[in-house]
């Protein structure tokens, strides 16, 4: 049978006790043979990334051998912090919890993004919930960014972002990222730890991620894996229900933000299965099939992920070096 005659959600089943063991003997090898670390240190969302990876940390290098972070801050959804208290005691694994918003606050992330956000919609009052919502590339348009802000009475307005106002807000917003990594590395290096990194496939590969922020780690155990995977593995630990049946979630800004909307476009299972067959070289026409829609939809789901290919390579690149490029 043909890849093209396969193109369902069983293309993404895995036999997860396999893959299980093939993923922690890869974290034992790399911990003995190549970074030499005591132990792994992982920061702990509420999602169910960090919770598979956690899980898999405790499987490969045993409960004594790793240390949970929960890192709140202003904007984060006090589910995440529960469910990260919930996930670190069924593993069983000691962990910490440390409120990052004081050093959000000093180095200026929620007065640099209100600034920007201000710019946009005047009346903004720092009080009022916000996000940034992606709109035109499934449309046929260039992808573009919008605001949306809800007043305390509910009330929600939008407006289309410029790119200065945008730019402002996602460098605002990466601080978070980058100071948790920050927080990671601390205790990873005052335990001789390794730090995990918790992105999916569609996340690497799509350049979901903040460079020197959670794209940084010694060893990314799920980056192999598409989203539907991770939920897979989530079952096979018998991780607690609402982690293994929550939506997936940036917990970045204050109003509630699923990642399709700010940034796939797609439910992860569709954009699982559109990734997959991209990869694969399955045609527009299988994949229009499989999702229900339009062959010219699936043709831009194709043209969408090679442009996010595109404009996010530079976040897996190292630092170059200048010997290594010839003059003209």
């Amino acid at each position: 049978m043909s890849k093209t005659d396969q193109l369902s959600a069983q293309v993404l089943e895995i036999d997860c006790a396999s893959e299980v063991e093939k993923i922690t003997q890869g974290i034992r090898n790399i911990l003995r043979q190549d970074i030499r670390k005591r132990g792994l240190v992982i920061a702990i969302s509420g999602g169910v990334d960090s919770a598979v990876c956690a899980a898999l940390c405790v499987k490969a290098v045993g409960v004594k051998k790793v240390f949970g972070l929960l890192l709140p801050e202003r904007d984060s959804a006090s589910i995440s912090t529960l469910r990260g208290k919930q996930l670190a005691d069924q593993l069983g694994i000691d962990y910490a919890v440390q409120d990052i918003a004081p050093t959000l606050e000093a180095i200026g992330c929620y007065r640099e993004r209100d600034e920007a956000i201000r710019r946009v919609i005047p009346e903004y009052a720092e009080t009022w919930k916000n996000k940034i919502v992606i709109a035109g590339g499934l449309e046929g348009a260039v992808n573009h960014f919008n605001l949306i802000v809800q007043l305390p009475n509910g009330e929600q307005k939008e407006a289309e972002l410029r790119i200065n106002e945008y730019l402002q807000i996602v460098a605002s917003t990466n601080y978070k990222q980058r100071i948790r990594k920050t927080v990671e590395y601390y205790h990873a290096d005052r335990l001789n730890y390794a730090v995990i990194g918790t992105p999916n496939r569609l996340e690497y590969d799509q350049g979901f991620f903040v460079k020197n922020g959670d794209g940084s780690a010694d060893i990314k155990p799920i980056a192999h894996l598409y989203k539907t995977q991770v939920y897979s593995l989530a079952k096979y630990f018998q991780l607690p229900e609402e982690i293994c049946t929550a939506k997936p979630s940036t917990d970045t800004y204050s109003l509630s933000q699923g990642q399709d909307e700010f940034y796939f476009g797609l439910t992860y299972d569709k954009m699982d299965l559109a990734l997959w067959a991209y990869n694969n070289n399955i045609s527009e026409k299988e994949l229009a099939n499989c999702l229900e829609v339009d062959n010219s939809v699936a043709e831009l789901i194709y043209k969408d992920i090679e442009a996010k290919r595109r404009t996010t390579r530079h976040l897996h690149l190292p630092a170059l070096l200048i010997e290594n490029f010839q003059l003209p």
